[in-house]
């Protein structure tokens, strides 16, 4: 109980024996408390030190202070030493933020911040999930989370999800299929954050507070790094935008909902990414699946319709209103 006093279970254990038994030495404390005479010394040169007792220069005997002298004394002893520390702990985050602030100048174009490569805008993101007050809405694509992703960002979510930030984020369907990702969201879950799918996403993207945003530089290449952007007009767009998709998104948990049609939304998306104009390949990367996914889905729907070929396929699936 008074560890934050200096004092151990047993250092504790000798001074209360003491405060009970005040006719005890050395040897009568040691019986009484079942341990070594050695030990009852050592917890008494202690006790001596912090003014708690006063050690008999001619016997073995020690008497104690009153408590609410001596414990009391201690204890604003060590409150000065917390008001010295907090004060020390504030001065070192105004340094914190200055230096910030100063890297973040460098860095600002206009309303917008560079943040170069993956490992920045991890170390930012980390910086947000510490100081989000509300909410964190956020787009994730891929097939699915890598290891490191998961480990990463893990303790920062349960960080922010234990301060009640509210935590939505969006995937893509491709993820359902992913064992890591799937347990992940799960977890989450568990936690409070609420997490959706749907076949497609435009870029990746992270909304903190609704007044910070954080989009791709390169949205097929991620790694390259992030935009931080400011602007309430931007971001309101970007909110708009999360919004729109989550609410036609499919919560985890949820079995996905086939049409009128008995298409399921990533059938219906591969079919019109198709009469875009998009190959195998492209329509492969939009989806996050593999090109052998996208075949098969196509070879399915091409039998469905029962046409003879994937242009036939095209025709069928326009004229009955699949697309």
């Amino acid at each position: 109980m008074f560890d934050l006093l200096g004092l151990s279970a047993q250092h504790e254990m000798v001074y209360r024996a003491m405060l009970q038994r005040s006719d005890l030495n050395v040897a009568g404390l040691a019986e009484y408390l079942a341990v070594s005479p050695d030990q009852v010394r050592e917890a008494l040169d202690l006790l001596a030190d912090l003014a708690l007792i006063r050690l008999d220069p001619h016997g073995d005997h020690a008497r104690v202070v009153r408590p609410q002298a001596g414990l009391m004394a201690l204890l604003a002893k060590v409150e000065t030493e917390v008001a010295v520390r907090q004060r020390q702990v504030e001065a070192t985050r105004a340094a914190i933020a200055a230096i910030a602030t100063a890297h973040d100048d460098h860095n600002q174009v206009g309303e917008s911040r560079i943040l170069e490569g993956i490992d920045t805008v991890r170390e930012r993101l980390a910086e947000l999930a510490h100081t989000a007050r509300t909410e964190c809405l956020s787009f994730t694509t891929g097939r699915g989370q890598s290891p490191d992703t998961i480990e990463a960002e893990g303790p920062l979510n349960q960080l922010a999800l234990q301060r009640d930030v509210r935590i939505r984020n969006v995937y893509q369907d491709s993820f359902r299929n992913d064992p890591a990702t799937l347990a992940h969201a799960r977890w989450m879950a568990s936690l409070g954050a609420q997490s959706r799918t749907t076949p497609t996403l435009p870029m990746r993207l992270v909304i903190v507070d609704r007044e910070t945003a954080l989009v791709p530089i390169d949205p097929d290449n991620p790694r390259r790094g992030a935009l931080e952007l400011h602007s309430p007009g931007v971001v309101a767009g970007l909110v708009a935008l999360f919004e729109q998709v989550w609410r036609i998104a499919t919560p985890f948990g949820e079995q996905i909902a086939l049409d009128e049609h008995g298409l399921t939304p990533q059938e219906r998306e591969l079919l019109r990414l198709l009469a875009a104009g998009h190959t195998d390949e492209s329509a492969a990367r939009k989806l996050a699946i593999s090109l052998r996914g996208v075949q098969r889905l196509m070879t399915s729907l091409t039998e469905r319709l029962g046409a003879a070929s994937r242009f036939q396929a095209g025709v069928h699936a326009g004229y009955r209103g699949w697309v």
